[in-house]
């Protein structure tokens, strides 16, 4: 014959476990919402990366054509005679 007894606390930790697997279901919910937040954020900046991009070439060329020196010309007074 066998000697069974019921176990008092089983109840208690089923319950228990049945709210951490709800609180855990939130949680992933959670994390992915954060996450498609953080893409959208990613493709936003992505963008605005793209952008910066056009137009910094679009400075460079126009600030600094690519017949322009490095080395600036000394300005001569109107009534200087070449040497």
């Amino acid at each position: 014959m066998l000697n069974w007894r019921r176990d008092p606390d089983y109840e208690q930790r089923v319950m228990h476990h049945d709210q951490r697997m709800k609180q855990l279901e939130s949680e992933i919910l959670q994390v992915r919402k954060d996450r498609e937040l953080i893409e959208k954020e990613i493709e936003q900046l992505d963008h605005e990366n793209a952008k910066e991009g056009v137009l910094s070439d679009s400075i460079r060329r126009l600030c600094f054509p690519p017949e322009s020196s490095s080395i600036p010309q000394t300005p001569t007074a109107p009534d200087c005679k070449p040497s």
